[in-house]
């Protein structure tokens, strides 16, 4: 009778999932999927989203999730068609919104004069759309301030409007607010306030993250000592964090984007690959490609190899890795 009755129980159970539309399983599939974006497992993760796409080809999280994937495999014309379709099929949802409007703003980067016009006025729209849905989004409120400082105003842009932009951070994230005005500062050529925004978002509470701010911005000053000196309060900002780890790959990009400090560089990105926190903001195979890029300038060879076909392991159509010669 116990067999009967387990047989019984498992049979209801499986009946009541199909019944649901497969909602149990579903779910499964996207949290597994998205555990694969947030590791850089891009190949992964594109087939179980392809498999619950199949299932569910108007899957808001699932076009969403693919969108994400494609922006991180620099496939944004890709990105662009799901993320449009996670926003069609739930248009209240401030995320979507805020993917489609970085999707569509790279897809500009590389468009011809004509089609960028048009796109950097969607992505505008999409990413006040998602500050409108989420007033209180600190990543949202971010990424329209730096599109209104850097677009002309006939795609919508404008520091006024990136400035008030900072006014409503100020509110969600303090350091936020200080590198969105010291960013405005650069560009309005006033460095000395410029110097003085990164800095105070130093103390903010995204600290590690502030610091390599900071060394960005004397990167951009070719203050070679001031930029090494941030990049290493950066990491030990880093290190106290939980959620640091993204701010250590910032700084080792700083790093070798100046050809400065490479053997601090590679560790750093080595720190990054093995830390629990990684993230779709840093995703591993791009880390792996980079970290080939500096093993082979440092005369590893077989370190470059080996990280490449890494890289390629985890995404196999990664262009950069995909062409990388070592």
């Amino acid at each position: 009778m116990q067999i009967r009755s387990d047989f019984a129980f498992r049979t209801l159970l499986a009946l009541a999932i199909l019944l649901s539309g497969g909602t149990l399983l579903k779910a499964d599939s996207l949290a597994a999927a998205n555990a694969d974006l947030q590791a850089g497992q891009a190949d992964a993760a594109i087939s179980k989203l392809n498999d619950a796409l199949k299932a569910d080809p108007q899957s808001a999280e699932g076009n969403n999730l693919l969108c994400r994937v494609e922006f991180g495999l620099h496939k944004f014309d890709q990105a662009v068609g799901h993320c449009e379709k996670a926003v069609s099929a739930n248009s209240q949802n401030a995320r979507y919104h805020l993917w489609l409007g970085r999707a569509l703003g790279e897809k500009a980067n590389k468009a011809g004069f004509m089609s960028a016009f048009s796109l950097a006025k969607r992505s505008r729209a999409e990413f006040e759309e998602s500050v409108r849905l989420d007033p209180k989004d600190g990543e949202a409120l971010s990424d329209l301030g730096e599109f209104y400082k850097e677009a002309p105003g006939v795609v919508g842009g404008g520091t006024d409007k990136a400035e008030e932009i900072a006014r409503k951070l100020e509110g969600v994230s303090a350091a936020r607010a200080h590198v969105l005005r010291g960013l405005i500062a650069e560009k309005n050529k006033d460095l000395a306030a410029a110097e003085k925004e990164f800095k105070a978002a130093t103390s903010g509470d995204r600290d590690a993250q502030a610091w390599m701010e900071l060394a960005s911005f004397y990167r951009r000053q070719s203050r070679w000592a001031d930029m090494e000196s941030a990049v290493n309060s950066g990491a030990a900002a880093a290190a106290r964090s939980k959620h640091g780890a993204v701010a250590v790959f910032n700084g080792a990009s700083t790093l070798a984007r100046t050809n400065r400090q490479l053997p601090q560089a590679i560790k750093m990105y080595e720190s990054y690959l093995v830390s629990p926190d990684k993230s779709e903001e840093a995703p591993a195979f791009d880390v792996l490609t980079r970290l080939a890029k500096l093993r082979s300038q440092t005369g590893d060879a077989a370190g470059a190899r080996r990280d490449r076909e890494s890289a390629l392991a985890l995404a196999h159509e990664y262009k950069p890795a995909i062409e990388a010669k070592f």
